[in-house]
């Protein structure tokens, strides 16, 4: 498997062209199971001309054919479907991540790619694509375009991959931001595409009764940073600092945690350049980044503790805030919990993750479209999705969130028409059908 590794790389580097096996008879016989497998192997690729074959016309149908890759089930389920009602065809190929960049992994993808003929590859957050970059060759060199659709933070993602850029591969991201940043890592086609719901999903209810006044949906965070620290091992000097670095990482304008060092941290920038690996840096950027986020959330759900919130999540919170005055629930099931639980609470609020500082969230889209009210923090891109005061309700400041919260308590038709306000606009603009309409209507201009 390793052999066959390397030569794969070495064939994609030199064109694709097949290999000639010559068999020493020698060490046929020394070594039966691994020259003569290798040799068989190799010969597969001078029989079957893969890429001609795969170098077909894309695009020519009405309704595309799109490979759906993943190593895990992250979104596919709504993209899958969101497909189905569209009319796209569409294949799943879920790549275990141990088959990642081996002669397999190249075997499996082409025998997909030929027998399925797909005008497209679509990805979330670059799943099942290895960080070798074979997978981006071997797309390259078959012309089959690929699109990934980034709905987490693509720096800290794309930060550990090679071989990124590609005339073949276009990439989709949920905030605004990153556009610019991610031209000047070398991609030429990069486009907005903010995230959005499955309303079949997160189905609407017109009998939900409110059980509750007020609740977050929320990780505390207090883990996640605890397990960085524990496994990483990271100057004294860094690691004494981290929880001053979220603060101000948190308070300042700066998109990135590499960004914001080199502008106003210099000597820890000097400490964070000076990690051993790119692994042990993203760590860190990560850290920084669940750690201003733990603070964000802190203070911001601090106000909450005079109207008795349930906060629903890790145990972290215990450790966080004060006993009394709050109630706890364990983290809810995204698919068969949360559409039940947001319409039976009046107030649900929410504070964004610091991994974006302009774009909204998930429960933007998901709370609104089953029924249930949404108090969230304001974020840049907001205005463009939805009406201020008309469908959404903001808060700039953690000081405004308790008055927010007493005057929408009290208002029950005020919240109500909000929500439907809301719902109506998610409706009619922030379906994930919506979104990979114009996804393929993206791919299809750039690749028809």
């Amino acid at each position: 498997d390793l052999a066959l590794s390397i030569l794969t790389r070495w064939q994609l580097r030199h064109g694709g062209l097949p290999f000639a096996p010559v068999l020493d008879p020698f060490y046929a016989r020394l070594r039966p199971e691994l020259y003569r497998g290798l040799a068989e192997r190799l010969e597969l690729s001078r029989k079957v001309d893969f890429w001609n074959r795969a170098r077909y016309p894309k695009f020519q149908a009405s309704a595309p054919r799109v490979l759906l890759l993943t190593s895990s089930y992250f979104l596919m389920g709504e993209l899958e479907a969101a497909c189905n009602r569209l009319g796209f065809a569409t294949s799943l190929l879920q790549l275990p991540s141990q088959e990642v960049g081996s002669q397999e992994f190249v075997e499996r993808i082409l025998a997909e790619i030929l027998a399925f003929r797909p005008d497209f590859v679509l990805t979330i957050n670059h799943l099942g694509v290895d960080k070798e970059g074979i997978l981006t060759e071997l797309l390259a060199r078959m012309e089959l375009p690929l699109a990934s659709w980034f709905v987490d933070n693509p720096h800290l993602i794309l930060y550990i991959y090679e071989n990124l850029a590609s005339d073949w591969v276009t990439l989709f991201t949920w905030d605004a931001d990153n556009i610019e940043s991610l031209k000047a890592q070398g991609f030429e086609r990069v486009h907005y595409l903010p995230l959005a719901t499955d309303p079949h999903r997160f189905a609407f209810s017109s009998v939900a009764q409110a059980a509750r006044d007020v609740a977050f949906v929320g990780n505390s965070m207090v883990y996640k940073v605890r397990a960085k620290l524990e496994r990483y091992e990271f100057p004294a000097g860094l690691v004494h600092d981290v929880e001053e670095l979220g603060r101000a990482f948190m308070e300042s304008g700066a998109l990135s945690v590499a960004g914001f060092l080199e502008q106003e941290r210099p000597v820890h920038a000097r400490m964070f350049r000076a990690l051993p690996d790119v692994d042990t840096r993203l760590a860190f950027e990560t850290l920084v980044t669940w750690q201003a986020t733990l603070l964000y959330r802190l203070q911001r759900v601090e106000r909450l503790l005079p109207f008795s919130p349930l906060l629903v999540g890790d145990p972290g919170w215990h450790e966080l805030l004060p006993q009394g005055g709050w109630s706890y629930h364990r983290e809810l099931n995204y698919y068969e919990d949360l559409p039940r639980f947001y319409p039976a609470t009046r107030i649900n609020f929410n504070c964004t993750s610091q991994q974006m500082k302009g774009a909204v969230n998930q429960r933007v889209f998901d709370v609104p479209v089953c029924g249930g009210f949404l108090l969230t923090d304001h974020r840049r891109q907001m205005e463009e999705l939805f009406e201020p005061g008309r469908e959404i309700v903001f808060y700039r400041d953690p000081g405004e969130i308790p008055d927010l919260i007493r005057h929408y308590l009290s208002r029950d038709e005020a919240r109500r028409q909000v929500t439907e306000a809301a719902r109506a606009r998610i409706l009619a603009e922030h379906t994930y059908d919506l979104r990979l309409a114009s996804l393929v209507r993206t791919m299809r201009e750039i690749y028809g």
